[in-house]
């Protein structure tokens, strides 16, 4: 495998998590009513840990794990993006200070937070 396929994967895993973050907080809010799945404990505590992960490391001025992979596979190869890795990327990175990141992120776990409080999952079962 090339090493700019490779770099393609973590961009598709790197979007897919951040499908699973933002996707799952619109789910959250629109399925509370009638998905008993919105109120999963595992479901919501990884969703939690998901965003909570993002904004401490951006916070504390770290980068992404899945962006530092990803350019240094592009870096060992050719460093180009096949058709689909051109569009995800574009719809992934933005060219903001990082400021702008972390505020945006603070502001998002928060909202988690609040969507937790105000749509709690479900207690744990009780063992027999």
């Amino acid at each position: 495998m090339s090493s700019a396929f490779l770099a393609d994967v973590i961009l598709v895993v790197h979007a897919s998590f951040v499908l699973f973050v933002v996707g799952g907080f619109v789910l959250i809010l629109i399925g509370a009513r009638s998905w008993s799945w919105v109120r999963n404990r595992v479901f919501r505590i990884l969703h939690l840990a998901a965003i909570a992960f993002v904004t401490i490391e951006t916070v504390l001025g770290y980068t992404c794990p899945l962006t530092i992979w990803e350019d240094v596979l592009r870096a060992a190869g050719p460093g180009q993006r096949s058709f689909v890795g051109r569009w995800v990327a574009r719809l992934l990175y933005y060219n903001f200070p990082e400021w702008v990141f972390a505020i945006a992120y603070c502001v998002f776990m928060l909202a988690v937070a609040w969507a937790w409080w105000v749509i709690p999952p479900r207690a744990r079962a009780k063992a027999l």
